[in-house]
């Protein structure tokens, strides 16, 4: 079904990247089949010579023809390139935004009529194929908009749907800014083997193939962490007392602190920019 479809993505960068790879790749949408757009000559020549797709710099151009455009745009331009296209977009085309922070109901106010639209929250592990994204449809969004949506970042690591509003801004605290804390996390480990005898390199990779093997495992078995902790915590043992230590330092709650902090941050950055999506507003 997605191999049929027509798809433009507005944005060259690493998130544009990221889906036309696993779009081609993973996907198995033909070359032909996708166009990028992006104001930076650079960027889309690198897209080129990388993926050998059509490019523009009109945005115009790659939703024209499209069955599928991908808004991969930063949020603080979203409004204006959807003043730019909204005259190209009916009902037989599908809208997903990858832009964080901006609602469909601003999207749909921007472009003045009803459209079918998926906002998307992916992270910054798409890159290496293990993203995880939250899918949240608007009201005309169909059930197969929502496989088609599903298809795309599926190809790109695991997908949930969620009801959009405070739960986008929860998975961006959780899942979109959770990468940073447990790259934080990695080097807090690695560091610790430094200072118990281990040399940096032997340090980084057992810390980075430890966090890897624990989110594989939850992953693949579906048991509640708990359950998994449990079985690595043998009475008396080393686990217990280095867990110990863990509550002491209050380590559930700052990770509880921590994604609770970034999602009311999300909410304050996208009703910052939401004036440039009222009917006037600054592209």
């Amino acid at each position: 079904m997605l191999r049929e479809k027509k798809i433009g993505i507005i944005g060259a960068g690493n998130m544009g990247g990221a889906l036309i790879n696993g779009l081609i790749h993973y996907s198995g949408v033909p070359k032909k089949n996708i166009i990028c757009a992006d104001a930076s000559d650079a960027q889309l020549s690198g897209i080129r010579e990388k993926f050998g797709i059509s490019t523009t710099r009109q945005n115009a151009d790659a939703v024209r023809d499209a069955d599928i455009i991908i808004y991969a745009v930063k949020p603080q331009i979203l409004a204006g390139v959807l003043r730019e296209t909204q005259g190209l977009l009916d009902m037989e085309k599908l809208v997903i935004s990858v832009a964080a922070g901006i609602s469909i109901a601003a999207m749909e106010q921007v472009l003045g009529k009803a459209r079918r639209i998926i906002r998307v929250m992916p992270n910054v592990a798409v890159s290496v194929r293990e993203g995880a994204t939250a899918i949240s449809p608007g009201g005309n969004a169909t059930e197969m908009d929502i496989d088609l949506a599903r298809t795309i970042f599926d190809s790109l690591g695991k997908t949930v749907v969620v009801t959009e509003g405070p739960m986008m801004d929860a998975v961006t605290g959780l899942s979109g800014s959770g990468p940073a804390y447990v790259f934080l996390m990695a080097e807090a480990l690695s560091d610790a083997g430094v200072k118990t005898g281990l040399s940096r390199k032997d340090a980084q990779l057992l810390a980075a193939q430890t966090l890897l093997g624990a989110a594989r495992m939850l992953v693949e078995t579906g048991d509640h962490p708990a359950v998994l902790k449990d079985q690595v915590t043998s009475p008396g043992g080393t686990t217990i007392f280095g867990l110990h230590a863990l509550e002491q330092g209050r380590f559930r709650a700052a990770v509880i602190n921590a994604v609770e902090t970034a999602a009311r941050r999300s909410k304050e950055l996208g009703e910052a920019v939401m004036g440039q999506f009222s009917e006037g507003g600054t592209p």
